[in-house]
């Protein structure tokens, strides 16, 4: 039995195509036919044929992969970005890389550095909050290693581009819902802001929405709390021991919000007739929570895919990737109503956000497209 190593001549014989056409498909797939990957795939597969992917790398100066790092894997939100970002490489051609920076700061700037090491040919990053280690390892790879921030509504640097939302915009859309049902004594359990530029927005749009009609935004009725469902009960039984509890509790994301359901159930009050509660992410849970959730939409698989299209669009050339700026509607559920005292009086929650900057907001009922009116009080 032969022990010599199967070359890419011998697949492009039991193939029965030529030297470049299995070239092609290992290293441009996306220029060849579904059809053509298969069959030379096959080939290879059967003579267990492995490409050199140190070789090949030296000789092209590309490494053919993209890395990606997020705060944590934990979070089904960043899960959907990861997955639609590898999904949508594989089918430009490249293998993703990821790493988990666990929110510290330290650990970011090692995985950076490990990532550029390995020669990625881009990178994606969360948030364009990031030490300025980061930055420096990034801008001495700087144009030949592109860079797109996720999550963000703008990058911090003019070099890098932005796949995101805005998130401020996106808490102000939250709590003018809430306005509008005629909520005044509203609080919220924000996550860590520490580092976290996504948290501080959403503090800052809650912030800026009760400004308008006068109400102050500050502790007791503003907590921080890591982004786990004990945590959010623990923080709902906090808020709802004050002499005067909220009536509405916005939360940083929906770990916390599912936490402070069960937290206003285990003191016997309902969800919305004496609480309600809003969430953000909009994840698979959601829409099943007893009641249903009210929350942000926070597209990750959308900017996954993007992020994707333009790294391997840009990888190898000078020209940065394409900013992109995308909608995270608020969707309408049960766990929002309008506030003990007024059933009444109260109309319908309205299907309307106050405008945020460059565009108008939207906000969704469950199960129906987008709708738009006017603004929440001022």
């Amino acid at each position: 039995m032969s022990t010599a190593p199967v070359t890419i001549r011998d697949v492009a014989k039991a193939a029965q195509v030529s030297v470049a056409t299995v070239s092609r498909v290992f290293n441009r797939p996306n220029l060849v036919t579904a059809a053509l990957r298969a069959r030379v795939q096959d080939a290879a597969d059967r003579l267990g044929y492995l490409a050199d992917g140190a070789a090949r790398a030296l000789a092209s100066r590309r490494s053919r992969a993209i890395g990606a790092i997020v705060p944590t894997l934990d979070n089904p939100v960043f899960a959907a970005c990861i997955d639609a970002l590898q999904q949508r490489l594989d089918e430009h051609g490249f293998a993703l890389l990821i790493a988990s920076a666990g929110y510290d700061a330290a650990r970011e700037t090692r995985e950076v550095r490990v990532l550029l090491e390995r020669g990625v040919d881009g990178l994606m990053l969360v948030g364009a909050d990031h030490p300025s280690a980061v930055w420096a390892l990034i801008e001495r790879r700087r144009p030949a290693v592109p860079v797109v921030v996720t999550w963000s509504g703008e990058a911090s640097r003019s070099t890098v581009a932005c796949i995101g939302f805005d998130n401020r915009a996106a808490a102000r859309r939250l709590v003018d819902h809430l306005l509008q049902l005629g909520h005044r004594r509203i609080a919220m359990i924000a996550g860590p802001t520490t580092g976290n530029d996504r948290a501080m927005a959403r503090v800052a749009g809650v912030r800026e929405a009760l400004s308008a009609v006068g109400i102050a935004l500050a502790p007791p009725y503003l907590t921080e709390r890591p982004y786990t469902v004990p945590d959010g009960h623990a923080a709902a039984l906090v808020l709802l021991s004050l002499p005067e509890p909220p009536t509405a509790i916005v939360c940083g994301n929906d770990h916390l919000a599912l936490g402070a359901l069960a937290g206003v159930r285990s003191l016997g009050l309902s969800v919305p007739h004496d609480v309600s509660v809003c969430g953000f992410d909009d994840l698979d849970f959601a829409a099943y929570a007893s009641p249903p959730l009210t929350t942000v939409r926070v597209p990750a698989a959308e900017m996954g895919r993007r992020a994707a299209d333009c790294l391997a669009a840009a990888a190898g050339r000078t020209e940065p990737p394409a900013t992109a700026l995308l909608e995270a509607p608020v969707m309408l559920r049960g766990s929002t109503g309008p506030p003990p005292g007024h059933r009444a009086t109260a109309r319908a929650p309205a299907a309307t956000v106050t405008r945020p900057p460059r565009r108008r907001g939207t906000l969704r009922r469950a199960g129906g497209g987008p709708t738009e009116g006017p603004s929440a009080p001022r």
